[in-house]
């Protein structure tokens, strides 16, 4: 699998050879789910709560850095968080309790660090799974799933939906070239119904190629389950560096808990 399949659902590999990059897939999600749990446990409450979300963001910042992930790849990995910014800049209007000015508009104090905290949370956790993608191809992700015990059914509809991601958006650019070598022009009702018609035939079309992969995939011998190699065995130092950056945040909202 490419990296170009992983284009498609935004999730580019940057090839490197960074420590971030050498460690082994399951190793990295166990280190980026367990961070992003010590940076939900923050309460939003807390007056010592916004220096904690600073701490957890130099630390994705500094690993970014060691990884060798630009700026710009991580800025685009924030596109996702787009309904959690809508969220948190909605919430200070209509949480209820005691209210505060803010350039003429009033707003819930509730509000305003709940919202906060939310968006700073969310923003954490993306640049988070945005290096791990970054440093991960999705080949590899989905082996780290595999040997994290998720069920393999799931394994399976994320791999295919992986690698068939481009196809499918292959299909859709070519039946849109079609329409527009025919003078189609989108708009009114009737562009409607072209959008519409063009939907039901990826659809269908779509449905049919996942049939025929399937009675081939039977025709080869499949029962259920995808033929894997033997899992190497993980070096104890490797969990270590894995470990290391949600142990530095429990760190950091510890010292934030003490010193609050």
């Amino acid at each position: 699998m490419s990296a170009g399949h992983a284009g498609t659902l935004s999730a580019r590999y940057i090839a490197g050879a960074s420590p971030v990059h050498r460690l082994a897939p399951q190793v990295k999600l166990v280190g980026v789910l367990t961070f992003a749990l010590v940076v939900v446990a923050t309460p939003v409450e807390a007056a010592w709560a916004p220096a904690v979300y600073a701490g957890d963001l130099l630390l994705v910042l500094g690993v970014a850095a060691v990884a060798g992930v630009a700026p710009a790849r991580l800025a685009r990995g924030l596109v996702v968080e787009v309904p959690f910014v809508a969220f948190a800049v909605l919430l200070p209007f209509v949480a209820r309790g005691p209210r505060v000015e803010v350039f003429g508009l009033s707003l819930s104090e509730n509000g305003l660090a709940t919202g906060g905290g939310i968006l700073a949370k969310a923003t954490i956790a993306v640049l988070a799974a945005t290096v791990l993608a970054a440093t991960t191809e999705p080949r590899e992700l989905l082996r780290g799933l595999e040997r994290l015990r998720l069920p393999q059914l799931l394994v399976q509809i994320l791999m295919f939906m992986i690698r068939y991601a481009d196809v499918v958006g292959g299909e859709l650019q070519r039946m849109r070239v079609a329409r527009e070598s025919r003078g189609f022009r989108s708009g009114g009702l009737r562009g409607l119904r072209v959008m519409a018609a063009t939907a039901g035939a990826l659809f269908v079309r779509s449905y049919e190629r996942g049939e025929r992969v399937h009675l081939a995939m039977l025709s080869r011998g499949y029962g259920g389950r995808l033929p894997t190699g033997p899992a190497a065995a993980v070096d104890p130092r490797a969990w270590a560096v894995a470990l290391t950056l949600p142990l530095a945040a429990a760190a950091v909202l510890l010292a934030g808990m003490l010193l609050g």
